[in-house]
């Protein structure tokens, strides 16, 4: 591994002393701590290599923060995760600024109110995470086919469960 190629704080493996963090760079060497303790080496002679995954880009045609956020914005569509600010164009029109009123049946307690942009985020952070749990499930290796039938049985009651608050969604499609 080229001297040029290292950077501080980088993980690298060395094939006699283990994994360790390189602390400081010379021109031709690099102090690492390792786990019996902190050793200065030339890397390129010594076999060392990085501990960690690599990746390079080459052609990049746009600026790396836009292909980053493009990146980002994928996973989160992808996982069914959605931004905060998103979810309220989700809430149907007439339920803007509204709340919900919770009153106790005991008239000493106090009613509580929570506003419907509030309630609808956290009715869709639960969609969300089913959707994901969902994923996971279908995804493990170590469960049987049964074990994962059986489970996505539970998860399709929660769905099911939900669906009193469809009444809430401006889109049908975004319903459960």
């Amino acid at each position: 591994m080229k001297i040029e190629a290292l950077h501080i704080g980088m993980k690298v493996r060395h094939p006699q002393y283990g994994v360790g963090t390189v602390r400081t760079i010379s021109d031709a060497t690099a102090d690492i701590q390792f786990d019996d303790g902190k050793r200065t080496i030339a890397p390129e002679p010594s076999g060392v290599e990085p501990a960690e995954a690599q990746a390079a880009v080459r052609g990049l045609e746009m600026p790396l923060a836009q292909l980053v956020q493009q990146t980002v914005d994928a996973t989160i569509h992808s996982l069914g995760l959605a931004r905060p600010d998103s979810v309220v164009e989700q809430l149907g029109v007439r339920w803007h600024k509204g709340k919900a009123v919770l009153h106790p049946a005991d008239p000493a307690l106090q009613t509580k109110e929570v506003p419907l942009e509030v309630f609808f985020h956290k009715i869709v952070m639960v969609r969300n995470n089913l959707r994901v749990l969902e994923q996971k499930i279908n995804a493990h290796e170590k469960l049987s086919d049964g074990e994962k039938v059986e489970m996505q049985q539970y998860i399709t009651r929660c769905y099911g469960s939900l669906t009193t608050f469809n009444l809430l969604f401006k889109e049908k499609e975004d319903q459960f």
